[in-house]
């Protein structure tokens, strides 16, 4: 592990462990946050996820369009845009380690962070349209509007808050370049080498190039690109799910009762992590449903407010739409075909790494879970087994503890000798040295999804997996597209209209780096980056929460679509 990954760990397990202590286990200030205001907001809107989503889907289609109103995009494709910067990555890879970690139970958590989310996302997106900023357009790349948090901190929280609307552009504008830029091409990365062999060098160089090509358009582009991506890479993902599921019919109402078993009586996710501690999966499920569907984050709404309309809560409206098709649609779906086919607790033939890769060193607990630690001074390994216990130090890959070792990758040859951390090497006995092993080990995040995939339609032929991989390529690269305009949203805030061009450049050379980075790492940073910017935001909701049930019962009450057909 070197320097950087070293630190990254610590500084996401203090923001981990900042929360409220329960037992021996403690409740991140994240998760309370997240719950408290999407419960709170659902409440005090009158659960308006549940009566008003179907009004959500119909302006959605564009029915109550009118190209004349103010804004650079319309209703489908401020949708389609903030969509393709939630349906990614965190469908594919993010729900799969929480099913991981966190055991099957995290799903049913990632429904109640989309069920509140929904809430959290309609006041967020309905504030911002409110207070967006409409201007001439100069320059095209940078359209005519700005919107987001940081305007409705400011304007209606009043200037006293401009502060606090700066720390949030600030660390959204961070979080784009690792939660919408790093992960994603790390992830893609990933993909293309383990599937191709191409170097992460190649992925990065035409990555970084196809991601310019779009984002140096301006939202306009943006827009059409996505419309056109959004739907169409949804739609192979859920059909190739969709008959999955229905291959294993008889599978599906066990599943459902094992996941809501597991939700509140975790046995484990194959990690270990989960064993008995509710609160391990419930942490998993939130964290992986807050990257999945981005509610309270207060990326979203930066896409929405761009959107064509004078009625605010006609757009908060459109936003209720997203958590629904995200988590409660593609999210499931994903949990659903790794729980049916029985992947996310199998260790599959994997090629192990000694320096680097998904290599981690974990400890057995006296209950049998596992915790990540530091590497061993060396590992003797007999009979290609390594000794393993209570408070032993051991080999792992994806954090579980390799049960057996092999020299070639048939598994026919045993190693036997030391495993040397510090070096990256395994020394036999007779005086071989190692770069790599060969033995089982479960997979995670996409190769688990793609794992899935290949062994449910495995009836059909060899092809399922190749599924996921064409989803990984394009959610990667449209999630990274999407991402780019929330973060010269934030540049423009902060420094002007100015800034907006040397950003996207600058965005675009973190799609490069990104895909060099460790995958461990990306994901870690991520989860800093998600636990920071939430906070400012949902401060604001919850204040302003009176403004916005005070517009949502006014737009009710008016009816402004049935009327002139406004949206």
């Amino acid at each position: 592990m070197d320097v950087l990954e070293l630190i990254i760990q610590q500084v996401k397990h203090y923001v981990d462990d900042f929360g409220v202590p329960v037992g021996d286990q403690v409740i991140p200030l994240k998760v309370i946050a997240l719950l408290g205001t999407g419960f709170f907001l659902t409440l005090r809107l009158g659960f308006v996820q549940v009566r008003h989503l179907s009004h959500g889907f119909a302006i959605a289609s564009g029915r109550y369009d009118k190209p004349d109103e103010p804004g650079d995009v319309s209703h489908f494709q401020a949708l389609t845009t903030a969509l393709s910067a939630t349906v990614g990555i965190g469908n594919i890879a993010g729900a799969a380690w929480a099913i991981h970690y966190g055991g099957p139970g995290a799903l049913f958590w990632m429904w109640m962070t989309a069920l509140l989310g929904a809430a959290t996302k309609f006041s967020e997106v309905t504030l911002a349209q409110k207070y967006r900023d409409v201007t001439p357009e100069t320059h095209k790349h940078e359209g005519t509007i700005a919107g987001g948090p940081m305007y409705y901190i400011e304007r209606g929280m009043g200037p006293q808050w401009r502060w606090m609307a700066i720390f949030f552009a600030v660390a959204l504008g961070f979080t784009a370049f690792i939660t919408g830029n790093a992960v994603q091409a790390n992830t893609l990365a990933d993909t293309m080498e383990s599937n191709f062999g191409v170097p992460n060098v190649i992925t990065g160089l035409v990555a970084a190039t196809v991601v310019a090509a779009v984002i140096l358009g301006g939202i306009t582009r943006i827009g059409r690109v996505t419309g056109i991506l959004a739907p169409a890479m949804a739609s192979v993902y859920v059909l190739g799910a969709m008959v999955i599921i229905v291959m294993n019919a008889g599978e599906v109402l066990p599943a459902f009762a094992l996941i809501l078993r597991e939700a509140f009586n975790p046995s484990a996710g194959v990690a270990g992590t989960g064993i008995g501690v509710l609160l391990v999966t419930l942490n998993w499920g939130v964290n992986r449903g807050l990257f999945s569907n981005e509610a309270g984050q207060g990326s979203a709404p930066i896409a929405h407010a761009a959107a064509k309309t004078d009625e605010p809560v006609s757009e908060g409206a459109v936003a209720l739409v997203e958590p629904f098709i995200d988590t409660i649609v593609i999210v499931t779906m994903t949990c659903l075909v790794i729980i049916i086919t029985g992947v996310y607790d199998d260790r599959v033939p994997s090629q192990l790494t000694l320096a680097g890769g998904d290599l981690t060193y974990v400890t057995e607990g006296a209950d049998g879970s596992l915790t990540e630690t530091d590497a061993p001074d060396a590992i003797r390994v007999e009979d290609g087994r390594q000794p393993t216990g209570a408070g032993v130090a051991a080999f792992a890959w994806h954090d579980v503890s390799v049960e057996r070792f092999f020299v070639d990758p048939a598994q026919t040859e045993p190693f036997d000798g030391v495993i040397d951390p510090a070096n990256g090497l395994a020394r036999s006995n007779d005086g071989t040295s190692y770069t790599v092993l060969y033995g089982n080990a479960p997979e995670g995040g996409a190769p688990l999804t793609q794992l899935a995939f290949q062994r449910g339609l495995a009836p059909l032929g060899g092809w399922g997996g190749w599924i996921v991989v064409l989803s990984v390529i394009l959610f990667a690269v449209s999630t990274a597209i999407a991402w780019s305009y929330y973060g010269d949203r934030c540049a423009a805030y902060l420094f002007g209209g100015r800034a907006v061009l040397p950003y996207r450049l600058v965005y675009v050379g973190m799609v490069f780096l990104g895909t060099i980075l460790a995958p461990a790492a990306a994901w870690d940073l991520g989860d800093i980056a998600l636990g920071i910017v939430i906070l400012p935001n949902l401060l604001a909701l919850v204040v302003l929460s009176g403004e916005t049930r005070a517009l949502m019962k006014s737009y009710f009450e008016r009816r402004p679509w049935s009327t002139g057909r406004r949206g």
